[in-house]
């Protein structure tokens, strides 16, 4: 029983050093917004608000960068889904790129977009039923 109570202090201390550690990783702390290039032509207001509310900070360059997408390894998925997000669609470097209408949709309706897990910091992003068929059919229509 003595040697756990040793252990544990050892283990707590490691872990300090270790979270302190990877702070010194540069990846995922550049929270640059690149220009708005063009963006997408918005069949409506009610369209671009609710693609605001459950898409720009992943798909556009209107990332908005929280205090905890500084802290690793936050920062590293967040960074890295940030960017894996506009290489796939990008509302503020739109190109016209309507071979992802289809794609869109079929990740919202599938519950795909947004991840699981950036509801639960992002709650805004939770949309309804009917606001998730909102924005499918307004983002066919813009993105044609």
């Amino acid at each position: 029983m003595k040697k756990l109570w040793i252990a544990i202090p050892v283990v707590v201390l490691a872990v300090v050093i270790l979270f302190g550690l990877i702070q010194l990783v540069p990846y995922g702390r550049n929270h640059t917004n690149p220009a708005v290039v063009k963006e997408a032509a918005w069949d409506s207001p009610q369209t671009r608000e609710l693609a605001v509310r459950a898409c720009f900070d992943c798909h556009s360059n209107a990332t908005i960068w929280p205090w905890y997408t500084n802290i690793a390894p936050f920062s590293w998925l967040i960074q890295a889904d940030v960017d894996r997000g506009r290489r796939a669609l990008n509302f503020s470097a739109w190109n016209g790129v309507s071979r992802r209408v289809n794609q869109v949709g079929n990740q919202i309706s599938s519950g795909r977009m947004p991840p699981f897990y950036y509801t639960p910091l992002h709650p805004s992003a939770n949309l309804t039923s009917a606001e998730k068929q909102q924005l499918i059919t307004g983002l066919e229509n813009s993105l044609k």
